[in-house]
């Protein structure tokens, strides 16, 4: 189930309409858990990035529930995710909005699940199993682009046309990354798949890349130890843990961060042995114009991850399927 570019057009201009004898629309809330949740991180930085009125909240659902802003109400749109539709606090959280007039919009991977019960408008996204599906539709691109949409329709983007070219592009940008990064993919699971501590490293609107490939990937589906690192935040602390027996996967993003990237890494290189560079500029990212390539590298880390994370759980022979006590106990 994945909408097309112009639905979502349609579908913000829908809100947009109605909300305007409302007062219009003040505030965009993203709201999910765990790796849905990292998949809103470019979205809610474009938001805090380039609009002036509008305000973006991401918030953990059942923090959400506990701890609901007192902006929140009839002049919000609340973006919601659930892979499979079924995630309580998701459900309860988009309940909870439907009920209170704000405007909700689902993403999910799974039509008639219950969380689409509550949402005045379901969204479908790429799935890595979607092999012929253009990344354009990638999880966490979605977003953004319902994001960019409300600001085009609302305050005004500047650099809306740039943003949609983008999104023409990625796909082949993707693609290529993939077959480029094949080989390291192998190289990194052998040496490390007898790891028992990977730390990540980002920063920026791609953040959501690191978080996820460590709290889904190394944490959920690995049972690797892990913590992701803000590559800014790495000098306030974390580099103190830096030795030559440490492993860290660091991604260096293209746009407004990579300076922030770039410094973490020069430490690296002086008093690490053990680290693994995923650049997006490298892999062919700046064809994106300057003004909106921020918002695509989470994308790009996210499909180049993918690689590298099939590979490592084959030569662990641990299936990225397997859990300890997700879904098998109460929690």
């Amino acid at each position: 189930m994945i909408i097309e570019f112009e639905r979502i057009v349609e579908i913000v201009s829908e809100i947009k309409k109605l909300k305007e004898e409302e007062g219009g629309i003040k505030q965009v809330y993203f709201i999910a858990c765990g790796g849905s949740l990292g998949a809103f991180y470019s979205a809610d930085h474009f938001l805090k990035t380039e609009a002036e009125d509008i305000k973006s909240y991401m918030i953990n659902s059942n923090e959400f529930l506990h701890n609901t802003p007192k902006a929140f109400g009839k002049n919000s749109v609340v973006v919601v995710c659930s892979h499979g539709g079924d995630t309580p606090e998701t459900v309860k959280s988009a309940k909870k909005a439907y009920e209170a007039d704000a405007a909700v919009i689902g993403l999910t991977y799974t039509p008639g699940s219950p969380l689409t019960e509550y949402c005045h408008y379901v969204v479908g996204y790429r799935f890595r199993t979607d092999i012929g599906e253009s990344w354009e539709y990638d999880k966490p691109l979605v977003p953004v682009t319902i994001a960019a949409e409300i600001l085009h329709q609302t305050e005004g983007y500047d650099h809306y046309e740039q943003y949609v070219d983008g999104l023409k592009k990625i796909d082949g940008i993707v693609r290529k990354a993939q077959e480029q990064t094949a080989e390291r993919a192998e190289v990194f699971a052998e040496k490390y798949k007898d790891e028992k501590m990977i730390y990540t490293m980002g920063s920026g609107a791609a953040y959501g890349s690191a978080y996820i490939q460590s709290i889904c990937i190394f944490m959920e589906m690995q049972w690797i130890n892990s913590a992701c690192i803000h590559s800014g935040e790495y000098f306030h602390g974390p580099f103190e843990i830096t030795d030559r027996n440490t492993v860290f996967l660091i991604q260096i993003s293209e746009g407004s961060t990579r300076a922030l990237d770039e410094r973490a890494l020069v430490f690296l290189k002086k008093y690490a042995d053990r680290f693994e560079i995923v650049d997006a500029k490298e892999l062919g990212i700046s064809t994106i114009d300057a003004s909106v390539v921020d918002y695509f590298n989470q994308t790009l880390f996210t499909a180049v991850y993918d690689i590298y994370n099939f590979r490592l759980a084959e030569v662990r022979q641990h299936p990225l399927s397997v859990r300890r006590y997700m879904w098998k106990v109460e929690y």
